[in-house]
């Protein structure tokens, strides 16, 4: 029983992360219309983010982890051209 509720979890997680990277589409533009990753990321620390990961997804968005200024986990897709953001997942701090 153990065993199909770990195999269970497993296979939600695998699906719900492959499923985030792929979805939204952000775009097919050109590469040079695009903000660079350094603008992106100064653009982050700019508006008070702390940035764990960031990463370009397969559906071309730029996806950053890491805590907000007020100590929120955030988990947010922006899009490549202008910056905007296309997805948000926060985690309220505990307080």
């Amino acid at each position: 029983m153990k065993t199909h509720t770990l195999c269970a979890a497993a296979a939600a997680l695998l699906l719900g992360t492959s499923a985030f990277a792929d979805s939204p589409s952000c775009t097919a533009s050109r590469t040079d219309t695009r903000l660079t990753q350094a603008q992106m990321l100064q653009k982050l620390v700019d508006a008070g983010y702390s940035i764990e990961r960031f990463a370009v997804t397969k559906a071309s968005c730029y996806k950053m982890h890491g805590w907000d200024k007020d100590g929120n986990r955030v988990e947010i897709v922006h899009h490549p051209v202008d910056g905007r953001i296309v997805k948000l997942e926060m985690t309220t701090k505990q307080g």
